[in-house]
């Protein structure tokens, strides 16, 4: 199999089998297959995908018992991808299935184990443009990418990196963060971006504030290192005003100031505080990384 493409399904109803014949066709000249993740949608996708897989015997399905979110159902897909690729492409045609073969195309020229995707001009809404921003600023910090690279979900993975990547069985999967603990060997294509062809999209503030948690306490331990330096410097910072005024107290032959104690004191039990609760953080923040008893998600039925 050269090609997996893994397409998570929410409220597609209408979108979903043009995409997986525009697709079929678009990639004739591969072995390729279609692995088609049905999250909890209301509507008819469920029903349509299941009639996809029982037409074509390149496309799988996986229902989900619920929405367990876009990640989550990406990483379900990817542990039934077989592909030498695993291609993940949204629902609603914004990543034309031409532009699949432009990162097939950068993996074998450049040996890459990641291609991301990147655009000239996104169709997406002010506020969505808005949070991909922040998310990607903040991921450089954590993650320690390039700045120059943006984090797409339109993106072409190696087999052995899925491999590695799926071992992560916690709940909150953030696909690029698993990507950076694997493999530093990325590159990147630029290749067009479509407007939304039906509804609406489902990023939301709710959502853009989950992600942002999911990726400061799950993937770097870097937050509670920032808490931990900062203990460190009041205390330093405590110290060195109370050496001064003990010193000048001592050359002016006069009592320390009881307002200038209260705020040493103040400064050296905080940083104290501050300190403790980032040693304790870094082990919860570990422990909490690798043992999680909430289910990544749930197969309600599969047809593969």
């Amino acid at each position: 199999m050269d090609i997996s493409v893994i397409i998570p399904v929410y409220k597609s109803e209408k979108t979903i089998a043009p995409l997986v014949e525009r697709i079929l066709t678009t990639l004739r000249e591969y072995a390729i297959e279609i692995v088609l993740v049905n999250d909890g949608s209301p509507d008819a996708s469920e029903a349509i995908c299941t009639k996809l897989a029982q037409e074509f015997e390149t496309v799988k399905f996986i229902s989900l018992r619920r929405n367990f979110g876009e990640f989550n159902a990406v990483m379900c897909g990817l542990n039934f991808a077989t592909g030498k690729y695993c291609i993940m492409v949204d629902d609603d045609f914004q990543n034309p299935p031409s532009e699949i073969i432009k990162l097939v195309e950068e993996a074998e020229r450049g040996d890459f184990d990641v291609v991301y995707s990147y655009y000239e001009s996104k169709q997406h809404s002010l506020f969505r443009n808005t949070g991909s921003s922040l998310v990607n600023q903040l991921t450089t910090w954590l993650l320690d990418k390039p700045s120059d690279l943006y984090l797409s979900s339109f993106k072409l993975i190696r087999q052995e990196v899925v491999q590695e990547m799926i071992q992560y069985k916690g709940p909150y999967p953030y696909l690029d963060g698993l990507i950076f603990r694997v493999t530093r060997n990325v590159g990147k294509v630029e290749v067009q971006h479509s407007k939304r062809q039906e509804g609406q999209s489902s990023y939301t503030l709710r959502k853009l504030v989950s992600l942002f948690l999911n990726i400061l306490f799950c993937y770097s331990p870097r937050p509670i290192r920032l808490i931990t330096s900062t203990g460190l410097i009041l205390v330093a910072f405590s110290f060195l005003l109370g050496f001064i005024e003990l010193t000048s107290s001592l050359i002016g032959r006069h009592l320390p100031e009881t307002d200038q104690l209260v705020w040493v004191t103040v400064l050296f039990l905080g940083g104290i505080q501050l300190l403790a609760l980032g040693l304790v953080g870094e082990y919860i923040g570990k422990l909490f990384m690798t043992q999680n008893g909430l289910p990544q998600y749930v197969i309600k039925k599969t047809l593969l």
